[in-house]
């Protein structure tokens, strides 16, 4: 499947009020807040019923346009600084929702998810494991509850939700990060088998990345294949060189070392870290 996947996002309200559209309704949700022990006697179908709540709405709430405003703003400025900090231009959506693309018939390549709808929309499709990659800051970014994601999830016995988190625009992360990330990929898609579904935030660069290390290592592809493949499915700007320096560390038993670094000079405003081991231009610390 060739083709970018935009599913709209679902609508997040406050009460039980329904929204219709046209004659179409449409599944939204009900914020709550329980504690720990009322959570405990929430049992899988009744949570559903929570969430998945229907509702009718005559017209769109100046809320609705206000929210939408502000996740436009917010795609805006993310979109910059990922063209500035990938050196490629690349453009996310958040308010246009989830969209993925197959890249082989078991591994799926989107951005993330938004609502607990989400993984309805996934579970459809015959997706059995959900492989995020993103860190809090990027959730708490574009307003992402993922606890409530993760909840809702875990209400099924056909879906797993899983995370392991990379830094975004940070390729010698990925590169630190990757071996550990696909062993855990690794051992979710042979208990869970199916539909494998990998994200990040836009699904454009750590996601990608990942599906290439997992290609290239566990499923035998020549990496320049693998490249080729990727990039006919779907347009986006994995860190190749990450994977590449990844592999040297595991072939020559790299091994993390703390390191101290002294600044004295009095003249300055901030320090910039960054080496040729990185690349010269990311940034990797700030001081």
């Amino acid at each position: 499947m060739n083709c970018l996947h935009n599913l709209p996002r679902s609508c997040s309200v406050l009460s039980t009020r329904s929204f219709e559209t046209g004659s179409a309704i449409h599944p939204c949700f009900v914020k709550m807040t329980v504690n720990y022990n009322e959570k405990r006697l929430i049992n899988g179908t009744a949570l559903r019923q929570i969430c998945l709540m229907q509702a009718t709405p005559s017209s769109t709430s100046g809320v609705d346009i206000e929210d939408n405003k502000d996740s436009e703003e917010k795609s805006d400025i993310y979109s910059s600084n990922m063209t500035e900090a990938m050196g490629a231009v690349l453009t996310y959506r958040h308010e246009l929702g989830m969209n993925y693309n197959f890249i082989t018939p078991d591994l799926i390549v989107g951005s993330c998810l938004q609502t607990p709808a989400d993984v309805d929309k996934l579970r459809s499709i015959g997706v059995k494991t959900i492989y995020c990659l993103q860190q809090n800051s990027d959730l708490e970014y574009f307003s992402v509850d993922i606890e409530a994601i993760r909840e809702y999830a875990s209400t099924f016995d056909d879906i797993q939700h899983l995370r392991a988190e990379i830094r975004d625009f940070d390729a010698f992360d990925l590169r630190l990060r990757l071996p550990y990330v696909i062993s855990k990929l690794h051992k979710a898609v042979n208990r869970n088998g199916g539909i494998t579904y990998i994200h990040c935030t836009a699904g454009l660069e750590r996601a990608p990345a990942t599906v290439l290390a997992y290609m290239f290592w566990i499923q035998g592809y020549k990496l320049s294949d693998a490249v080729t493949f990727l990039l006919s499915k779907r347009s986006c700007f994995p860190k190749i060189d990450a994977i590449k320096s990844a592999i040297i560390d595991i072939l020559t038993g790299l091994k993390r070392k703390p390191v101290t670094l002294m600044w004295t000079g009095d003249k300055c405003s901030s320090v910039d870290i960054a080496g040729l081991d990185i690349g010269w231009g990311q940034v990797i610390m700030k001081i």
